[in-house]
Protein backbone atom coordinates (compact mmCIF):
# COMPACT_ATOMS: atom_id res chain seq x y z
CA UNK A 1 0.00 0.00 0.00
CA UNK A 2 1.61 3.19 -1.05
CA UNK A 3 1.77 6.23 1.30
CA UNK A 4 -1.60 8.10 -0.29
CA UNK A 5 -3.12 5.03 0.37
CA UNK A 6 -2.32 4.36 3.50
CA UNK A 7 -3.08 8.37 4.30
CA UNK A 8 -6.89 7.50 2.59
CA UNK A 9 -7.43 5.06 4.92
CA UNK A 10 -6.36 6.62 8.16
CA UNK A 11 -8.43 9.76 7.05
CA UNK A 12 -11.78 7.84 6.45
CA UNK A 13 -10.93 5.80 9.91
CA UNK A 14 -10.60 9.25 11.42
CA UNK A 15 -13.88 10.20 9.86
CA UNK A 16 -15.56 7.59 11.12
CA UNK A 17 -14.72 8.34 14.26
CA UNK A 18 -12.25 5.11 15.17
CA UNK A 19 -15.33 2.70 15.61
CA UNK A 20 -15.00 -0.70 13.77
CA UNK A 21 -17.86 -1.93 11.08
CA UNK A 22 -19.53 -4.60 12.04
CA UNK A 23 -22.88 -6.39 11.81
CA UNK A 24 -24.82 -3.96 13.30
CA UNK A 25 -28.77 -3.45 13.56
CA UNK A 26 -30.51 -1.96 10.88
CA UNK A 27 -30.85 1.61 12.30
CA UNK A 28 -32.35 4.87 10.53
CA UNK A 29 -31.30 8.38 11.86
CA UNK A 30 -33.02 11.49 10.65
CA UNK A 31 -31.87 14.74 10.77
CA UNK A 32 -34.02 18.06 10.75
CA UNK A 33 -32.37 21.14 9.45
CA UNK A 34 -30.14 19.11 7.31
CA UNK A 35 -29.41 21.80 4.85
CA UNK A 36 -27.77 24.18 7.60
CA UNK A 37 -24.62 24.72 8.93
CA UNK A 38 -24.69 22.56 11.61
CA UNK A 39 -26.70 19.45 9.52
CA UNK A 40 -24.34 19.48 6.21
CA UNK A 41 -21.89 18.77 7.95
CA UNK A 42 -23.87 16.36 10.50
CA UNK A 43 -24.94 15.02 7.94
CA UNK A 44 -21.85 14.04 6.33
CA UNK A 45 -20.90 12.54 9.60
CA UNK A 46 -23.45 10.26 10.06
CA UNK A 47 -23.29 8.94 6.69
CA UNK A 48 -19.67 7.84 7.94
CA UNK A 49 -21.39 5.97 11.06
CA UNK A 50 -21.10 2.56 11.11
CA UNK A 51 -24.38 2.23 13.16
CA UNK A 52 -26.45 3.59 10.71
CA UNK A 53 -28.16 2.02 8.12
CA UNK A 54 -30.46 4.48 7.01
CA UNK A 55 -30.24 8.66 6.51
CA UNK A 56 -32.83 10.96 6.24
CA UNK A 57 -32.18 14.38 5.55
CA UNK A 58 -35.42 16.84 5.49
CA UNK A 59 -35.29 21.02 5.65
CA UNK A 60 -37.37 23.04 3.88
CA UNK A 61 -35.06 22.90 1.17
CA UNK A 62 -32.22 22.25 -0.33
CA UNK A 63 -32.10 18.72 1.25
CA UNK A 64 -32.41 16.60 -2.40
CA UNK A 65 -28.63 18.65 -3.09
CA UNK A 66 -27.06 17.54 0.19
CA UNK A 67 -28.70 14.19 0.18
CA UNK A 68 -27.31 13.68 -3.47
CA UNK A 69 -23.77 14.61 -2.20
CA UNK A 70 -23.41 12.98 0.79
CA UNK A 71 -24.82 9.65 -0.79
CA UNK A 72 -21.88 9.44 -3.38
CA UNK A 73 -19.90 8.60 0.00
CA UNK A 74 -18.62 4.81 -0.14
CA UNK A 75 -20.28 3.79 3.13
CA UNK A 76 -23.49 1.40 4.03
CA UNK A 77 -25.86 4.40 4.70
CA UNK A 78 -28.68 4.52 2.54
CA UNK A 79 -29.87 8.36 1.91
CA UNK A 80 -32.81 10.35 1.32
CA UNK A 81 -33.47 13.95 1.23
CA UNK A 82 -36.96 15.44 1.94
CA UNK A 83 -37.78 19.01 1.71
CA UNK A 84 -40.86 21.12 2.81
CA UNK A 85 -43.59 20.03 5.17
CA UNK A 86 -45.33 17.43 3.79
CA UNK A 87 -42.34 15.49 2.88
CA UNK A 88 -41.53 15.69 6.84
CA UNK A 89 -43.80 13.15 7.87
CA UNK A 90 -42.25 10.13 5.62
CA UNK A 91 -38.58 11.61 6.65
CA UNK A 92 -39.55 10.56 10.35
CA UNK A 93 -41.35 7.56 9.58
CA UNK A 94 -39.53 4.37 11.07
CA UNK A 95 -36.50 6.66 12.56
CA UNK A 96 -34.96 5.13 15.69
CA UNK A 97 -32.86 8.43 16.58
CA UNK A 98 -33.92 11.87 15.70
CA UNK A 99 -31.18 14.76 15.63
CA UNK A 100 -32.74 18.59 15.58
CA UNK A 101 -30.69 21.09 14.61
CA UNK A 102 -32.93 22.99 13.00
CA UNK A 103 -33.21 26.74 13.67
CA UNK A 104 -31.23 30.34 12.73
CA UNK A 105 -27.58 30.40 13.93
CA UNK A 106 -26.57 32.88 16.74
CA UNK A 107 -24.85 36.26 15.03
CA UNK A 108 -22.71 38.73 17.11
CA UNK A 109 -24.26 40.43 19.81
CA UNK A 110 -27.21 37.85 19.89
CA UNK A 111 -27.65 36.44 23.01
CA UNK A 112 -28.90 32.54 22.82
CA UNK A 113 -32.37 34.14 24.57
CA UNK A 114 -32.09 36.04 21.49
CA UNK A 115 -32.81 32.99 19.99
CA UNK A 116 -35.76 31.61 21.56
CA UNK A 117 -38.68 33.88 19.58
CA UNK A 118 -37.33 32.19 16.51
CA UNK A 119 -36.52 28.58 17.31
CA UNK A 120 -38.65 27.84 19.75
CA UNK A 121 -41.36 27.64 17.19
CA UNK A 122 -39.24 25.60 14.64
CA UNK A 123 -38.72 23.05 17.40
CA UNK A 124 -42.02 22.87 18.61
CA UNK A 125 -43.51 22.67 14.63
CA UNK A 126 -41.07 19.38 14.23
CA UNK A 127 -41.38 18.25 17.45
CA UNK A 128 -45.43 17.59 16.67
CA UNK A 129 -44.00 15.52 14.05
CA UNK A 130 -41.88 13.44 15.54
CA UNK A 131 -44.72 12.74 18.28
CA UNK A 132 -47.07 12.22 15.67
CA UNK A 133 -44.73 9.71 12.93
CA UNK A 134 -41.85 8.16 15.05
CA UNK A 135 -43.27 8.36 19.19
CA UNK A 136 -40.47 5.98 20.34
CA UNK A 137 -37.27 7.41 18.51
CA UNK A 138 -34.56 9.20 20.65
CA UNK A 139 -34.79 12.77 20.11
CA UNK A 140 -31.15 14.94 19.71
CA UNK A 141 -32.19 18.76 20.68
CA UNK A 142 -29.32 20.76 19.44
CA UNK A 143 -30.98 23.70 18.46
CA UNK A 144 -30.83 26.68 20.65
CA UNK A 145 -31.25 27.29 23.55
CA UNK A 146 -31.19 24.27 24.38
CA UNK A 147 -32.11 25.06 28.44
CA UNK A 148 -35.73 26.24 26.76
CA UNK A 149 -36.22 23.92 23.75
CA UNK A 150 -36.04 20.81 25.37
CA UNK A 151 -38.78 21.46 28.24
CA UNK A 152 -40.52 22.79 24.88
CA UNK A 153 -40.33 19.36 23.45
CA UNK A 154 -41.33 17.78 26.61
CA UNK A 155 -44.28 19.60 27.02
CA UNK A 156 -45.52 19.31 23.00
CA UNK A 157 -45.08 15.27 23.61
CA UNK A 158 -46.91 15.36 26.62
CA UNK A 159 -49.95 17.10 25.08
CA UNK A 160 -50.29 14.79 22.13
CA UNK A 161 -49.79 11.51 25.22
CA UNK A 162 -46.42 10.30 23.97
CA UNK A 163 -43.86 11.34 26.47
CA UNK A 164 -41.39 9.47 27.52
CA UNK A 165 -38.76 11.61 29.71
CA UNK A 166 -36.18 8.68 28.64
CA UNK A 167 -36.42 9.48 24.81
CA UNK A 168 -35.98 13.67 24.86
CA UNK A 169 -32.12 14.69 25.05
CA UNK A 170 -30.78 18.15 24.57
CA UNK A 171 -27.20 17.54 23.01
CA UNK A 172 -24.17 19.39 25.60
CA UNK A 173 -21.72 17.46 24.13
CA UNK A 174 -19.59 20.31 22.75
CA UNK A 175 -19.10 21.54 26.32
CA UNK A 176 -17.57 18.41 27.49
CA UNK A 177 -15.59 18.27 23.82
CA UNK A 178 -14.20 21.59 24.47
CA UNK A 179 -13.49 21.41 28.42
CA UNK A 180 -11.38 17.76 27.20
CA UNK A 181 -9.64 20.05 24.40
CA UNK A 182 -9.39 23.14 26.43
CA UNK A 183 -7.97 21.14 29.69
CA UNK A 184 -5.34 18.88 27.79
CA UNK A 185 -4.27 21.83 26.08
CA UNK A 186 -3.64 23.79 29.26
CA UNK A 187 -1.96 20.59 31.44
CA UNK A 188 0.01 18.72 28.45
CA UNK A 189 -1.91 15.77 28.61
CA UNK A 190 -3.20 13.39 24.96
CA UNK A 191 -6.82 14.94 24.20
CA UNK A 192 -7.90 11.67 23.47
CA UNK A 193 -7.63 9.79 27.01
CA UNK A 194 -8.85 12.78 28.87
CA UNK A 195 -12.66 12.80 30.27
CA UNK A 196 -14.00 16.24 32.47
CA UNK A 197 -18.02 16.44 33.03
CA UNK A 198 -19.58 19.03 32.03
CA UNK A 199 -22.77 19.71 33.74
CA UNK A 200 -25.67 22.15 34.66
CA UNK A 201 -27.29 23.30 31.18
CA UNK A 202 -26.03 24.97 27.46
CA UNK A 203 -25.61 28.59 27.78
CA UNK A 204 -23.29 30.62 29.69
CA UNK A 205 -22.61 30.45 33.33
CA UNK A 206 -25.23 27.15 33.26
CA UNK A 207 -22.09 25.49 31.58
CA UNK A 208 -20.44 23.97 34.63
CA UNK A 209 -17.11 21.93 33.88
CA UNK A 210 -16.01 19.86 36.88
CA UNK A 211 -12.27 19.77 36.50
CA UNK A 212 -11.91 18.35 39.80
CA UNK A 213 -13.15 15.21 38.38
CA UNK A 214 -11.00 15.29 35.49
CA UNK A 215 -9.30 12.23 34.58
CA UNK A 216 -6.42 12.32 34.68
CA UNK A 217 -5.89 14.74 37.23
CA UNK A 218 -3.70 17.62 36.74
CA UNK A 219 -2.50 19.14 40.26
CA UNK A 220 -0.43 21.76 38.80
CA UNK A 221 -3.45 23.77 37.32
CA UNK A 222 -3.95 26.76 39.64
CA UNK A 223 -7.19 28.21 40.97
CA UNK A 224 -6.83 30.90 38.46
CA UNK A 225 -6.37 28.24 35.67
CA UNK A 226 -9.37 26.47 36.31
CA UNK A 227 -10.97 29.82 36.46
CA UNK A 228 -9.84 30.87 32.97
CA UNK A 229 -10.73 26.80 31.45
CA UNK A 230 -14.46 27.50 33.11
CA UNK A 231 -15.25 30.59 31.45
CA UNK A 232 -13.56 29.23 28.29
CA UNK A 233 -15.46 26.58 28.01
CA UNK A 234 -19.00 28.78 28.85
CA UNK A 235 -17.70 31.14 26.00
CA UNK A 236 -16.49 28.79 23.62
CA UNK A 237 -19.54 29.30 21.61
CA UNK A 238 -18.66 33.57 21.78
CA UNK A 239 -15.23 32.77 21.26
CA UNK A 240 -16.38 30.88 17.53
CA UNK A 241 -18.85 33.80 16.89
CA UNK A 242 -15.89 36.47 16.77
CA UNK A 243 -13.70 34.82 15.39
CA UNK A 244 -16.01 34.27 12.39
CA UNK A 245 -16.68 38.07 12.25
CA UNK A 246 -20.28 37.60 11.66
CA UNK A 247 -20.02 35.11 9.14
CA UNK A 248 -21.23 32.06 11.46
CA UNK A 249 -20.96 30.31 14.56
CA UNK A 250 -19.89 27.17 15.75
CA UNK A 251 -21.24 24.62 13.45
CA UNK A 252 -18.20 22.70 12.77
CA UNK A 253 -17.00 21.82 16.24
CA UNK A 254 -21.35 21.34 16.78
CA UNK A 255 -21.53 19.04 13.83
CA UNK A 256 -19.40 17.11 15.03
CA UNK A 257 -20.19 16.90 18.70
CA UNK A 258 -23.74 15.89 17.72
CA UNK A 259 -22.32 13.04 15.98
CA UNK A 260 -20.48 11.68 18.65
CA UNK A 261 -23.78 11.80 20.99
CA UNK A 262 -25.97 10.25 18.30
CA UNK A 263 -23.31 7.69 18.01
CA UNK A 264 -23.71 7.26 21.62
CA UNK A 265 -27.05 6.68 21.64
CA UNK A 266 -27.02 4.16 18.31
CA UNK A 267 -24.84 2.13 20.66
CA UNK A 268 -26.92 1.97 23.77
CA UNK A 269 -30.09 1.44 21.25
CA UNK A 270 -27.97 -1.84 20.37
CA UNK A 271 -27.41 -2.86 23.98
CA UNK A 272 -23.57 -1.43 23.85
CA UNK A 273 -23.17 -1.58 27.96
CA UNK A 274 -21.96 1.11 29.82
CA UNK A 275 -22.64 4.24 27.70
CA UNK A 276 -22.15 7.25 29.52
CA UNK A 277 -22.57 10.61 28.18
CA UNK A 278 -23.28 14.26 29.68
CA UNK A 279 -26.50 15.46 27.92
CA UNK A 280 -29.76 17.88 29.80
CA UNK A 281 -32.73 16.06 30.14
CA UNK A 282 -35.33 15.51 32.91
CA UNK A 283 -33.71 14.91 36.14
CA UNK A 284 -34.07 15.22 39.46
CA UNK A 285 -30.58 15.82 41.17
CA UNK A 286 -31.07 19.08 41.48
CA UNK A 287 -33.74 22.08 42.07
CA UNK A 288 -34.64 22.38 39.01
CA UNK A 289 -36.68 19.85 36.40
CA UNK A 290 -34.03 19.53 33.66
CA UNK A 291 -30.58 19.12 34.12
CA UNK A 292 -27.04 17.89 32.35
CA UNK A 293 -25.07 15.25 33.80
CA UNK A 294 -23.69 12.24 33.28
CA UNK A 295 -26.25 9.28 32.50
CA UNK A 296 -26.22 5.95 31.24
CA UNK A 297 -27.88 5.07 27.78
CA UNK A 298 -29.62 1.74 26.70
CA UNK A 299 -32.21 0.61 25.16
CA UNK A 300 -34.97 2.81 25.89
CA UNK A 301 -32.66 6.14 25.60
CA UNK A 302 -32.41 7.35 29.67
CA UNK A 303 -31.20 4.30 31.63
CA UNK A 304 -29.98 6.13 34.43
CA UNK A 305 -29.69 9.84 35.73
CA UNK A 306 -26.39 9.75 37.80
CA UNK A 307 -25.65 12.20 40.54
CA UNK A 308 -23.10 15.25 40.69
CA UNK A 309 -20.54 13.39 42.66
CA UNK A 310 -18.38 15.70 44.97
CA UNK A 311 -17.81 19.27 44.22
CA UNK A 312 -15.27 21.20 45.59
CA UNK A 313 -16.33 24.89 46.83
CA UNK A 314 -15.58 26.48 43.46
CA UNK A 315 -18.10 23.91 41.98
CA UNK A 316 -20.54 24.66 44.58
CA UNK A 317 -20.38 28.13 43.79
CA UNK A 318 -21.19 27.87 40.05
CA UNK A 319 -23.89 25.11 40.95
CA UNK A 320 -25.57 27.95 43.18
CA UNK A 321 -24.80 30.94 40.31
CA UNK A 322 -26.23 29.23 37.33
CA UNK A 323 -30.03 28.28 39.17
CA UNK A 324 -31.48 31.35 38.85
CA UNK A 325 -31.07 31.67 34.98
CA UNK A 326 -31.36 28.20 34.34
CA UNK A 327 -35.15 28.34 35.82
CA UNK A 328 -36.01 31.20 34.28
CA UNK A 329 -34.82 29.19 30.97
CA UNK A 330 -36.94 26.21 32.22
CA UNK A 331 -39.76 28.24 32.89
CA UNK A 332 -39.90 30.05 29.40
CA UNK A 333 -39.82 27.46 27.65
CA UNK A 334 -42.82 25.27 29.35
CA UNK A 335 -44.61 28.74 29.34
CA UNK A 336 -44.01 29.00 25.82
CA UNK A 337 -45.48 25.62 24.88
CA UNK A 338 -48.35 25.72 27.42
CA UNK A 339 -48.74 29.59 25.47
CA UNK A 340 -48.82 28.21 22.09
CA UNK A 341 -51.16 25.32 22.15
Amino acid sequence: MNALARASKQALQTAARGFASGAYPDRKVAVLGAAGGIGQPLSLLMKLSPYVSELALYDIAGTPGVAADVSHINSKAAVKGYAGEDQLGEALKGADVVIIPAGVPRKPGMTRDDLFKINAGIVKALVEACGKHCPKALLNIISNPVNSTVPIAAETLKRLGVYDEKRVLGVTTLDVVRAKTFYAEKAGLDVSKVDVPVVGGHAGVTILPLFSQAVPGANKLSDADIDALTKRTQDGGTEVVQAKAGKGSATLSMAYAGALFADACLRGLNGDPDVVECTYVASNITEVPFFSSKVKLGKNGVEQVYGLGELNDYEKAGLKAMMPELRASIEKGISFAKESQ
